[in-house]
């Protein structure tokens, strides 16, 4: 890795070819010197330094946020809880996420390495050599759908694999060929509940699986939209063909008609059975906060709104997955009590 003296600035002033040289030891800019580090080579730095480089390259947040839907997903489905099913839907989710996230970079060095968002990922950085980076990323995807179809069950290790491909196969090539990407971009967010859901039920996938994936799809175009609107020159940098860039007012349109869409799929959570029917009232809050964000930059998309409307998509998602939980176990609660009324003796 390069010495912090070296180390770039976060808002690049030149725009020079990121890709390494033929000889694969080092990079020449004007203002910084990249050094190629081998696995061996962090280590030798420390395990911490190798430890760092792997989780950004997993996208250490991103994953976690995908796995805490996983394990959402699970808390919500019918069936008792086994914990060693529960443990190993987590792992095996989290190495799918993290082979996923990993190909993704190791396929958009050349763009991640002209966007200022980006350009201090591993790879984009000359942190580690690319061929270590695709090993790590075919390993973590391998041992993560075998692990989900051994010790969880074929299903949940099917949408596994099936994400892999989705986020770093056709989003990833669709990102610069049309907008299209962001709904293959949202299905991928649609599919870690639907692994949760299906570990908790032995790989069956009733109506209440479907309604929450499709909140989870619904609720990427809010917040990726809102996101894309800030980093749009950024986008516009790179080539990529997203809304925010080629239709702004698209962008916004769509980000408003999803977020609006939160209403009747929170509606169809309870008629599924998966909520009480309080939950129409505690999601009809949490829902409108975040419809309102987006309607204010539907009517005026400006960086400050978009960042109101992001910021609103990060609380928004926790809490409602957490009144899903609650009126599931109030669901279960008034169940039992009607069981156990029909069965007592007169």
């Amino acid at each position: 890795m390069h010495s912090e003296q070296n180390k770039p600035s976060p808002t690049p002033q030149n725009t020079q070819d990121y890709s390494s040289p033929s000889d694969g030891t080092s990079v020449e800019h004007p203002r910084q010197r990249w050094k190629i580090q081998t696995s061996a080579q962090l280590l030798g730095r420390g395990s911490g330094a190798l430890g760092r480089v792997y989780s950004d390259l997993s996208k250490d947040k991103l994953t976690g946020f995908v796995v805490l839907t996983a394990m959402a997903g699970y808390a919500v489905a019918p069936g008792a809880t086994q914990v060693a099913t529960l443990l190993w839907t987590g792992v095996g989710t989290t190495l799918c996420a993290a082979s996923a996230n990993t190909l993704n970079q190791w396929i958009e060095v050349p763009y991640d390495a002209q966007m200022s968002r980006t350009r201090n990922r591993p790879l984009a950085r000359h942190a580690l050599a690319p061929h270590h980076a695709l090993g790590f990323g075919v390993a973590a995807g391998v041992v993560g759908t075998t692990a989900l179809w051994v010790f969880v069950n074929p299903v949940a290790a099917m949408l596994g694999a099936a994400n892999i491909a989705l986020y770093a196969g056709a989003y990833t090539a669709m990102k610069r060929l049309t907008i299209a990407n962001t709904w293959v971009g949202s299905l991928v967010g649609a599919v870690p509940p639907l692994i949760g859901w299906a570990a908790a039920t032995g790989g069956a996938l009733g109506p209440g699986a479907w309604v929450l994936g499709a909140m989870m799809f619904a609720w990427q175009f809010p917040h990726f939209n809102s996101l894309a609107y800030t980093l749009r020159a950024d986008y516009s940098k790179a080539g990529y063909r997203m809304m925010s860039v080629t239709h702004p007012r698209l962008n916004a349109r769509v980000a408003l008609r999803y977020a609006v869409l939160m209403f009747p799929l929170s509606a169809a959570l309870v008629a599924t059975g998966t909520a009480d029917v309080w939950f129409l009232a505690d999601s009809s809050a949490v829902n409108g906060l975040m419809a309102y964000c987006a309607y204010e930059f539907w009517r005026h998309p400006d960086p400050r709104r978009s960042r109101r409307l992001f910021f609103s998509s990060l609380v928004h998602l926790p809490v409602l997955m957490i009144l899903v939980m609650v009126h599931k176990a109030l669901q279960d609660r008034k169940r039992r009590i009607e069981l156990l009324a029909q069965t007592a003796p007169a």
